[in-house]
């Protein structure tokens, strides 16, 4: 049987399958609220294993991208709950990526138009945020220039995050996915050609590491440690991140220190597909660091994803772009239908229904029930 298909326990909870969906922004959300289309959105998605959501900030201060949402008000939590009940109900399984983007902001989205943060005063080269570019007119403007947190502010960052953390489970999520990866703030600090602090979190990699596993640690005891998942991106590039020279000796580390914690699952974004320097060696080496369960997503297909289950590199296998065009394709690879394509210009932005939720399931010509169920 293909590995793919075969169930799995993740910490408790129950899978049908190997599939994640992993985690993608697509800005539709006005005013940081989902809306009714991010019910449908999700839950037509719902016979994957898991799915972890969309980057979902922490608070006004780690936001980066206009239209992306939030869990740090009453409201967020209503509307969030809509969103997993729906999923619960299609027999789905959801957790929520808590997200703060640190220094890849811009005033006109900050809180008082104040700078945005980051581990030290040095902006990213080349980068750009979806922000308001002109009072009503959104537009990609370069990051504003950052600040550097305080050690206390840092502490504070813990707090932001355990109290998203509290307010998912409130809005029936069944666990947090700590947004770890892609440049964001958490590798602002791991990263040791960025980070030159001097306090207790710059310098060394016991420092480097310091405010992700408190905030991990808040975590689980706010909500308990298997309801905690990690997302990160060792080697990435993305957004001005470069080389230092206990690379990889960091992410060992911080697989040594989480293979001591009972967590959720670790979920690496394997930033090969993408240009990213990365040692297929050293995914081996994670993996015998950290003996947890591991999510691995990166340009996988049926065959590849395949052969990483068979070979052990991995527990469970996300995907990203294929579950736009194909709220169905667990059963499409299942059944070896072909795949939709995504149209690339409907991927951000609010532009309602198309693009997000009008992909229609598979219709099998010689079984034409497979098309049942279609939403628009």
């Amino acid at each position: 049987m293909n590995p793919l298909f075969t169930p799995y326990d993740l910490a408790g909870l129950s899978l049908p399958n190997r599939f994640v969906m992993a985690p993608m922004t697509r800005s539709r959300s006005a005013n940081g609220v989902p809306d009714v289309l991010t019910e449908l959105y999700y839950s037509q998605r719902a016979s994957a294993g898991l799915i972890i959501s969309e980057g979902i900030a922490v608070s006004q201060e780690g936001t980066g991208y206009l239209f992306t949402p939030g869990l740090y008000t009453d409201e967020q939590v209503v509307a969030w709950r809509r969103v997993t009940d729906a999923v619960h109900a299609e027999g789905g399984r959801i957790f929520a990526q808590l997200w703060h983007v640190g220094r890849n902001s811009y005033v006109s989205l900050q809180p008082g138009g104040k700078a945005p943060v980051s581990s030290v005063a040095r902006s990213p080269r080349d980068v750009s945020a979806y922000a308001w570019a002109a009072p009503g007119v959104p537009g990609h403007v370069p990051t504003s220039e950052p600040r550097a947190l305080s050690t206390d502010e840092v502490v504070a960052i813990v707090d932001d995050f355990v109290a998203a953390g509290r307010r998912a489970m409130q809005a029936g999520f069944d666990g947090v996915e700590i947004h770890g990866a892609n440049g964001y703030l958490f590798e602002q600090f791991i990263n040791g050609e960025l980070n030159t602090r001097q306090d207790r979190y710059g310098g060394n990699i016991d420092n480097r590491l310091r405010l992700l596993l408190e905030t991990f640690d808040g975590l689980s005891v706010a909500i308990g440690s298997r309801h905690v998942g990690l997302r990160i991106s060792p080697f990435g590039r993305l957004y001005d991140m470069h080389p230092f020279d206990d690379e990889k000796q960091t992410w060992l580390a911080l697989a040594a220190e989480l293979g001591r914690r009972d967590l959720a699952y670790v979920h690496l974004s394997d930033q090969r597909t993408i240009g990213a320097d990365c040692e297929t060696a050293f995914f081996e080496d994670f993996r015998k660091a950290y003996p947890g369960t591991l999510i691995v997503a990166g340009g996988f297909d049926k065959t590849s994803a395949e052969a990483a289950l068979k070979a052990g590199k991995a527990d469970l296998i996300g995907f990203g772009t294929p579950f736009i065009a194909n709220p169905d394709l667990v059963e499409r690879i299942a059944n070896g239908w072909p795949l939709a394509q995504a149209q690339r210009d409907t991927f951000y932005g609010l532009h309602g229904a198309r693009g997000y939720t009008d992909y229609p399931r598979y219709a099998d010509p010689a079984n034409p029930a497979t098309a049942l169920g279609l939403q628009c």
